[in-house]
């Protein structure tokens, strides 16, 4: 049994990742929120972590930091305070987690980092520059980390496409734009929380053990196909 520090476990994607492996290993949650539901296996702390409010954790095996933004705006209406924010919450918050654990995480049984970016980091879409920008940052944070901690750390990004969570309510809040999305991606289909815990934790996982530094496209086709 691993233990994992997941960073934004309260609601969507952190939630249903929290779920996907509380049952086989300790999971130590982190956010402003405590998570819908109890487990023997769950520990939870209240804390900021955009504040730098890290608790003390005595060891841990993997870190997830799932905490992200949906900030879309024509690129005339993005104030800097756009840009600053969505960099802070997306790369900044995952930096400060990383530094605040590195030490316990370098202890780790084969440790393994989850880092989330986004499909518009890879396909130019409108109104996507700022969070674009940011996740690209993630995406470059992991390729160098990937190099600078190998073979001892391991650290990965998933890349969703649109995922039915509280997050992206705004683009799924009626019938007619859930079918205009669907029918934008080539699988026919968006995300839901489960399909990327499962990816997270395959990632986070001994069975990747020859994975790092990569970012995986979860796109439902949009990036990889045109038809």
């Amino acid at each position: 049994m691993k233990t994992y520090i997941v960073i934004g476990g309260s609601k969507g994607i952190g939630n249903a990742i929290i779920k996907t492996l509380v049952p086989n290993h300790k999971i130590i949650n982190l956010s402003r929120n405590e998570p819908d539901f109890q487990h023997e296996n769950l520990t939870h702390h209240t804390c900021d972590v955009l504040q730098g409010s890290f608790p003390e954790i005595k060891q841990a095996d993997g870190l997830v930091y799932c905490p992200g933004s949906i900030n879309l705006k024509p690129f005339s209406s993005l104030s800097e305070e756009d840009f600053k924010t969505d960099f802070e919450i997306n790369v900044l918050g995952a930096v400060k987690a990383i530094q605040a654990y590195l030490p316990i995480l370098k202890q780790g049984n084969k440790p393994s980092i989850v880092l989330f970016s986004t499909v518009a980091a890879s396909l130019g879409m409108p109104f996507h520059a700022s969070i674009a920008t940011a996740k690209s940052g993630v995406e470059g944070l992991v390729k160098s980390l990937g190099a600078e901690w190998a073979p001892n750390i391991r650290i990965n990004a998933i890349a969703p496409t649109i995922t039915d969570t509280s997050l992206a309510s705004k683009l799924l809040r009626n019938e007619k734009m859930i079918e205009n999305i669907t029918e934008r991606h080539p699988l026919k289909k968006f995300l839901n929380p489960e399909e990327v815990a499962d990816m997270a934790a395959f990632l986070l996982s001994d069975k990747t053990a020859s994975i790092s530094g990569q970012s995986f496209e979860m796109d439902c086709g949009i990036v990889s196909f045109k038809i």
